[in-house]
């Protein structure tokens, strides 16, 4: 797979930028993913306090948290310590806020018997979450894992019993208990854990520069850590394992271990681009 042609379908990004200027396809709102490009040799950019990396001929990505300022800076880092700021508007977006009642209670206050249950699925998960391993798949571009209902947006708050739980950290597609999961795109499988107090049966696929998908509530999973994943590959069954009221896929995408709305990934190599020149301030 030719890689540096398949990012050639990215709106503009065949046009030369000027020496002080980036390009930043996608949109510019909490939740999103971003794909950005340099011509001129950083090597890496920051964002929010997190490392990104450049690839050799140019592009990186990072993403837009739920919760992010309208007021952002992006700095790229070039050999011998220089650096250059470019600064742009962030687009706020209306969450929605879900009361969910019929959950066990003691998924929704666990009490200290799950202890090291949940420990165990949050060590698991972070550990995935913060890998940065080389390798670019995610320019293959994504996929759909399932078909189905969405029964829970990314971001939109849930309160479970009348109690407030954090922000839904992915996006639920209700389908039929057993309904085969695919692949959104190609990777490895860096995570296949079993039996989580929230998540029960997950799986998570890493795409390289520190984006992974993430699999939850399968009734079983089809793969083994380790293994190479190609897009559309059956990663496991729906079912409703962990914390969940009926058979749905938990579908989550995290960068760098910032969580992100996952449908963003579906045109990742069709977004809008626009450039930012050093110093200047673009708003969406």
């Amino acid at each position: 797979m030719n890689y540096r042609a398949i990012c050639l379908t990215i709106s503009l990004l065949t046009a030369a930028l000027p020496a002080a200027a980036i390009e930043l396809c996608g949109e510019l709102r909490q939740g999103e993913i971003i794909v950005g490009r340099v011509e001129d040799e950083a090597d890496a950019v920051v964002f929010n306090g997190r490392t990104y990396p450049v690839t050799e001929d140019g592009y990186f990505i990072f993403a837009l948290p739920r919760d992010q300022k309208e007021n952002a800076v992006l700095t790229a880092e070039y050999p011998h310590k220089d650096k250059k700021r470019f600064t742009f508007r962030v687009a706020s977006y209306p969450w929605d806020i879900q009361r969910i009642n019929g959950i066990p209670q003691s998924k929704v206050t666990p009490d200290s018997s799950h202890e090291a249950e949940i420990l165990r699925e949050q060590k698991d998960v972070r550990r995935s979450l913060t890998v940065m391993q080389p390798g670019d798949y995610w320019r293959e571009g994504f996929v759909l894992p399932v078909e189905g209902r969405i029964s829970g947006e990314f971001g939109n708050q849930r309160i479970f019993n009348g109690t407030p739980k954090s922000p839904h950290s992915g996006t639920d597609i209700a389908a039929p208990a057993g309904t085969p999961v695919k692949a959104a795109g190609s990777g490895t499988v860096i995570l296949n854990g079993k039996n989580y107090f929230y998540t029960g049966n997950m799986v998570i696929i890493d795409h390289g520069q520190g984006l992974q998908t993430i699999y939850a509530h399968l009734s079983r999973s089809a793969v083994k850590q380790g293994q190479k994943i190609k897009q559309g590959d059956i990663v496991g069954y729906v079912g409703a394992t962990g914390r969940a009221t009926g058979p749905h896929l938990h579908w989550g995408a995290s960068l760098h271990n910032v969580r992100f709305r996952p449908h963003a990934l579906l045109d990742i190599n069709d977004k809008k681009c626009r450039q930012i020149a050093a110093g200047a301030t673009t708003a969406e």
